[in-house]
């Protein structure tokens, strides 16, 4: 546990503002690995291996469902209350 704590300190990460259902949540921008730019929940996520059979996954979805998705997205970042709050904090 004491590794961990050090290991988090010497990293820079970004703090942002994150929807968690319909919650909003402070989570880490990544600065590097190879989640750069991406918003997790844990620090470390930022250095984990990706996992292959999630991504294929997530392919072959986007492939099927991926302007729906998209359409849907969209949707939920105009009306949820939650989201349209995140908006306003990650701007400043």
């Amino acid at each position: 546990m004491l590794l961990r704590n050090l290991f988090i300190e010497s990293i820079d990460e970004g703090m942002a503002w994150a929807r968690s259902g319909v919650k909003v949540v402070r989570k880490y921008r990544c600065s590097g690995g190879s989640r750069k730019g991406r918003i997790v929940s844990d620090v470390t996520q930022c250095f984990k291996a990706p996992d292959i059979k999630k991504r294929a996954t997530l392919r072959r979805t986007k492939a099927r469902l991926g302007t729906r998705m998209a359409r849907k997205a969209k949707r939920t970042k105009r009306t949820n209350p939650a989201s349209r709050r995140l908006k306003a904090l990650n701007r400043r």
